[in-house]
């Protein structure tokens, strides 16, 4: 991924320099396992655990010439080990999938350890939101037209718990690609112990595969970018909220716009959702990543090296857009601007169009036919919605025709936006309670 949307802690996980120490690791508590049991001798440890580890460029260097990353990184971190003689066990029973694989994992989970921090502080800016939120009124709309009323805080509450099951998900995925598998060459263990994966993943604070061939099944690996990708999309949810309530027409919620920040380079007037905006085509970058990820889960027999080039680029790239995507999004909810006044103009700019529901049921109950009442209830709003009269009155005129009598005060009642919204409660409750 390209530095503008790396940030420091992520990008740092995902390093080549970052990912050579983890080898030396990996080998090194392989080794240290061989020599625990008398495999190998017991004095050629120090000399590989002091041996520093190799720089990027030394292993490009040596790989230009093998064609093979796992023997340059040997080869180079021999020449760093003294006596050089002490790194001839390194590797002792291994193949290149025992390495890779294992480091793999340690760097899956620590990014999804990263991505859980932001979680946390995503939701909890939601969730803050759609509490300072819950009386706010707005219009809710369905297919991008006025339905019924709503609070603000409703609509934002529906994202938050959205935000916490993808956290959930990302939980349950970081065991899932928290897997060490250290077999050998076809997982038979044929040249290594099994205590040694054992061992091993103990150290790491993972766990050993349950079976394994040359490779661990992508299947983990899939789940967890599946994880991500739902994560981004929720993000671009929230982000699409935004764009909407930012229209010239609509004028309810606004990002942050700072002093000096300019919005066109051609129209000093603009103020444009450019973070949501870009949320939106973050998110695209993190579900291109599932298909070509999930397809390294049918490989040739025991091993091929197809699903290796795929995860060198979509694995890094999808950890740290999301990464990058959940705080920018965070950031965006917390300056969020919302216009209250605005949000109740909208509210009452169809003439009380978003009242016949409530009006529908109250001619039912009040002992006229569904299909009769919703005539006469559609045929006011269609004269309201082309003349411009407010419901009420279209209603009243149609009604006076039919020889149907309103019940003028209990129509007072209903068609208010606070008798909507008076059962969510204990949907803020609900929302209060998460943390």
């Amino acid at each position: 991924m390209i530095e503008r949307y790396t940030l420091p802690e992520m990008g740092r996980v995902w390093s080549d320099a970052h990912k050579y120490a983890l080898w030396c690791r990996v080998e090194t508590l392989v080794l240290e396992a061989h020599a625990a049991a008398g495999r190998v001798p017991a004095d050629v440890v120090e000399p590989v655990r002091q041996a520093p580890p190799p720089t990027p460029e030394r292993v490009a260097e040596i790989e230009a010439t093998t064609q093979h990353d796992v023997i340059a990184f040997l080869t180079a971190w021999a020449d760093n080990t003294e006596p050089r003689s002490a790194a001839a066990y390194v590797h002792h029973g291994m193949t290149s999938s025992d390495l890779l694989d294992t480091a793999l994992a340690v760097q899956l989970t620590d990014a999804t350890d990263v991505l859980l921090a932001k979680a946390d502080r995503l939701v909890a800016a939601l969730r803050d939101h759609g509490l300072a939120h819950r009386h706010t009124l707005k219009v809710g709309r369905t297919h991008g037209v006025h339905a019924e009323p709503d609070v603000w805080g409703h609509r934002v509450a529906d994202l938050a718990f959205a935000a916490a099951r993808c956290r959930d998900r990302l939980r349950t995925a970081r065991t899932a690609v928290g897997v060490v598998a250290i077999s050998g060459a076809v997982g038979t263990y044929s040249l290594i112990d099994p205590s040694v994966e054992r061992i091993v993943a103990e150290a790491l604070d993972l766990r050993a595969a349950d079976a394994s061939t040359q490779v661990v099944l992508r299947d983990g690996i899939s789940e967890w970018v599946s994880a991500l990708a739902v994560f981004a999309t929720v993000c671009e949810a929230v982000a699409l909220e935004v764009r909407h309530g930012q229209r010239t027409e609509v004028r309810e919620l606004s990002e942050a716009f700072g002093s000096g920040q300019k919005g066109s380079s051609a129209m000093p007037h603009k103020k444009n959702p450019i973070r949501s905006e870009r949320i939106a085509g973050l998110a695209r970058v993190v579900r291109a990543a599932v298909v070509p990820v999930m397809e390294g889960i049918p490989l040739w027999h025991e091993r091929d090296i197809s699903h290796s080039s795929t995860e060198r680029v979509f694995l890094p790239d999808a950890a740290i857009t999301l990464d990058y995507l959940l705080d920018l999004t965070a950031g965006l909810v917390e300056n969020l601007v919302v216009d209250a006044e605005r949000m109740r103009a909208n509210l009452d700019s169809t003439g009380g169009l978003i009242y016949t529901s409530a009006v529908l049921l109250e001619l039912v109950e009040a002992g006229m036919g569904r299909e009769q009442s919703y005539a006469l209830v559609q045929g006011a709003a269609m004269q309201t919605w082309q003349t411009g009269t407010p419901f009420r009155e279209t209603l009243r005129a149609r009604a006076a025709t039919e020889g149907v009598a309103l019940d003028e005060a209990r129509l007072d009642d209903i068609c208010r936006p606070e008798r909507y919204v008076a059962n969510l409660d204990p949907l803020f409750e609900r929302l209060a309670a998460l943390s």
